[in-house]
């Protein structure tokens, strides 16, 4: 890690947690040890734009991601989404719209990984009035080893590149300070910042939710959704016993005897869309009176090449920037709108945002024409793949009147198609 250049900070806390692990530790949080949250505030309704709070807000955009799950080895964020119309462009273009509808400076800044940083900005080179003095576009984010079973350094001599992992999102805190992004961003007089994915558009910067977060004074606020049949396996609000704090449970925290109970929707309310605003101010204090901030540990287990199930397991620790919750005794959740959370994980995801369900407006909004979303399942085996996906759904039926779509087998769809109901197709074309 030293020979890669990377910083004290990063290696200390990497010996610390695989001294966890060594431990026996599995950052687990049992069901016993949290209650539900049962309310949480609600967005405020508009009364009136002011711009005053928006205009000390920056953005900053998770895009170290590259879609391995659909089958890509490039930056995600520069996936199409629409007709001719990536992540990448979308976002952009809802910085340049509130920069012009509000008046405000509002930097963008890329969480980049090593393997998306220069894809990245050789993309962003589209845009030239994207930048604003004094603050870099993109901050890397950290890398650290993957782990073997025994806790060791993998080896992969076939793509040594793979040897890397970055340490979950959870490493924004580490990659503000060590990037010199969050000092630029005070003395750029940002005050705020709107932390979300790259692949959620939803995430726009709102004037009302950067007022209201301004007025609370606390150093973090999450915004969450309730929990629908489709959220079951995202990460909930909960109320830990011992201290009464706020925290985040990722489905990889739980143990699997009670996978239940965390995917009871009815119990556990409140999802994280990962959009999170942050006072930067604040942050700062923290970080220099504390040095890090605390997380717990998220062990995940995957191939070595994810792009190949079959090669060997090895272990990943990771963090996750939400949890960091239960560090501040400030910290608020507050509920939002369905339409602030579009993400695109998979391509039953991509499916459901190509379809006349959704629209983008001149603003670069990504607007849900209802907050009804049908249940999309289609066969893995064929559509799990972006080019696989892109071959058979060129035309992407009428989602209008359907509940659940269910497809199994190598079916291509037709141009003109409507839908209606609970909807099953089965077969080969």
């Amino acid at each position: 890690m030293r020979e890669a250049g990377l910083d004290d900070q990063v290696i200390n806390l990497l010996s610390s947690q695989i001294d966890h692990l060594a431990a026996g530790s599995t950052g687990h949080i049992p069901e016993a040890s949290i209650d539900p949250v049962t309310e949480v505030e609600t967005m405020p309704s508009a009364t009136g734009v002011d711009p005053e709070a928006l205009s000390r807000t920056a953005l900053i955009k998770l895009n170290g991601g590259l879609g391995t799950s659909m089958g890509m080895n490039t930056p995600k964020s520069l996936l199409p989404v629409t007709a001719g119309r990536t992540f990448l462009d979308i976002i952009i273009t809802q910085v340049l719209a509130a920069r012009r509808a509000y008046g405000v400076t509002m930097p963008l800044v890329l969480m980049n990984s090593f393997r998306t940083e220069q894809p990245t900005l050789e993309f962003c080179d589209r845009y030239p009035e994207l930048a604003v003095p004094g603050v870099s576009l993109s901050m890397r984010q950290n890398q650290i080893p993957k782990l073997t079973q025994e806790l060791l350094p993998v080896s992969w001599p076939e793509n040594p590149e793979l040897e890397w992992c970055p340490p979950g999102h959870g490493d924004l805190y580490a990659t503000l300070v060590s990037s010199g992004v969050l000092d630029e961003l005070l003395e750029a007089g940002m005050s705020y910042a709107l932390v979300s994915n790259a692949d959620n558009l939803g995430a726009f910067p709102d004037p009302g939710l950067a007022r209201w977060f301004a007025g609370t004074g606390a150093v973090m606020a999450l915004e969450v959704c309730e929990r629908t049949e489709a959220d079951r396996k995202g990460g909930h609000l909960a109320r830990r016993r011992r201290d009464g704090k706020l925290i985040l449970r990722e489905i990889a925290q739980v143990p699997s005897h009670e996978i239940a109970e965390f995917q009871n929707i009815e119990r556990h309310r409140y999802f994280n869309t990962n959009n999170i605003w942050l006072n930067l101010r604040m942050l700062r204090d923290h970080l220099d009176e504390d040095g890090f901030v605390a997380m717990p540990i998220i062990r995940n287990i995957k191939p070595v090449d994810p792009t190949r199930p079959d090669t060997p397991k090895v272990i990943q620790v990771e963090t996750g920037m939400g949890t960091a919750i239960e560090s501040f005794d400030s910290a608020r959740a507050i509920e939002v709108p369905r339409s602030r959370f579009l993400p695109v994980k998979t391509t039953n995801d991509l499916f459901f945002m190509r379809s006349d369900l959704v629209t983008e407006t001149d603003e670069g909004r990504i607007v849900a024409k209802t907050d009804r979303r049908p249940i999309i399942d289609l066969d893995p085996r064929f559509f799990a793949r972006i080019d696989d996906f892109n071959e058979r759904c060129e035309h992407v039926p009428s989602l209008a009147r359907v509940e659940s779509l269910t497809v199994r087998g190598d079916l291509t769809f037709p141009e003109g198609l409507e839908l209606s109901g609970n909807v099953r197709l089965e077969g080969t074309v």
